[in-house]
């Protein structure tokens, strides 16, 4: 039996971070309402997906904006709603300024056992650029805390490409990240998602793009330095030393189906995908009057074989080509193999032991081969 997930979004923020194109809001006086309909709508939603949970993930947002009562008042619908006894990690998103002795005390006491911390750089300069809240000086003490507290499954989100950042900035972002002795660390390079204030900067030429031999360098240092360390590269912009991949994105890549909750949340359970308006009061206004409001797309075929080339390739060990031939049909994967064959000639991909992968190199400039392996809708 397939164990599913569950995505919360927590979207409050005290302010917004100039590239952050994830829902979100500063409206923090309505947390008591959003936590109330979050668990309205797990309660309700819960035939969307097999009611065994194997993961569940916290996202922002900043979940660690939520006090102690509102986080227990989750996982006790949580509980009493689905069956939990396979739930193998919980994971919980923070800002590394909410990281408190008495807060770590309080979360030590629910199932999480994961924790996020999105701590973007190691460089002040860098992190008041992007609107930050913490200084260096926090994000180091962050992690050390949520070691004495017992928490050994920490993860860490680093951006770089970020104007201003040069690669040595970058290395001593990295070299500061494996030196806190965390298990897993995402990095990601900074994109300008439209409408964000770091796009409005750049299309109005107030700062430039870094240069693309730049934002290899980077990509190429942050591989070398983490595998030397003990890290795989086991996703695009994700890293884990053994046994410690996140299992809950994990899931997204390898088609598993999950719940999202909240504004802005996308589900998805094999048929189809929904997703919550992105409007806290339009969300909690839905699930208040009990007319809960959706959109919805039943996924065919030509979504099923594009998403699941698009998720595989994503992973450093690439497609199970059994497991997607059995997926998408007969038809279908000779059609792939014929698409994929002559980037595997020019080496772009390799293929091997039944499975078809980039190189380390190809994932940074996959995009382009993943598009052109599609079906047109």
């Amino acid at each position: 039996m397939t164990m599913a997930g569950i995505y919360i979004h927590i979207p409050f923020c005290t302010k917004r971070c100039i590239y952050c194109g994830f829902y979100s809001t500063t409206q923090t006086d309505l947390m008591d309402r959003y936590t109330a309909a979050v668990c309205k709508e797990l309660t309700e939603r819960k035939e969307y997906i097999n009611n065994h949970i194997k993961t569940i993930y916290f996202g922002g947002g900043t979940p660690s904006l939520l006090s102690s009562g509102q986080i227990e008042r989750i996982f006790q619908t949580i509980m009493e709603n689905y069956l939990t006894d396979g739930l193998q990690e919980v994971t919980f998103e923070c800002n590394p300024d909410d990281i408190t002795c008495d807060f770590l005390q309080s979360i030590a006491r629910t199932p999480i056992n994961r924790i996020s911390m999105g701590i973007q750089s190691f460089n002040d300069d860098i992190l008041g650029f992007i609107r930050r809240r913490h200084n260096s000086e926090q994000a180091v003490n962050a992690v050390k805390l949520c070691h004495e507290a017992g928490f050994n499954n920490i993860s860490i989100d680093l951006i770089y490409g970020i104007p201003g950042q040069t690669v040595n900035i970058f290395r001593e972002d990295i070299e500061k990240a494996i030196a806190l002795n965390v298990s897993h660390i995402s990095s990601y390079h900074l994109s300008y998602e439209e409408e964000t204030p770091i796009w409005h900067l750049l299309q109005n030429k107030k700062i430039a793009a870094i240069d693309e031999e730049s934002s290899v360098s980077m990509y190429h240092l942050l591989c070398d330095s983490l595998r030397k360390s003990g890290f795989k590269h086991y996703e695009i912009s994700n890293f884990a030393k053994e046994g410690y991949e996140s299992k809950h994105n994990s899931s997204y890549w390898d088609g598993t189906p999950y719940l999202g909750i909240g504004a802005g949340a996308h589900s998805f359970n094999g048929v189809s995908r929904r997703w919550n308006p992105d409007n806290i009061t339009q969300y909690i206004d839905g699930i208040e009057s009990n007319k809960p409001v959706f959109e919805e797309e039943f996924l065919t075929n030509a979504d099923r074989y594009n998403e699941s080339i698009m998720l595989g390739l994503r992973k450093s060990d690439g497609i199970d080509l059994a497991k997607f031939s059995s997926y998408i049909g007969e038809e279908l994967f000779s059609h792939f193999m014929q698409d994929a064959e002559p980037h595997i000639k020019n080496g772009s991909l390799i293929m091997e032991k039944d499975r078809i992968r980039f190189t380390e190199d190809g994932l940074f400039t996959s995009d382009n081969i993943i598009s052109s392996l599609f079906l047109l809708q």
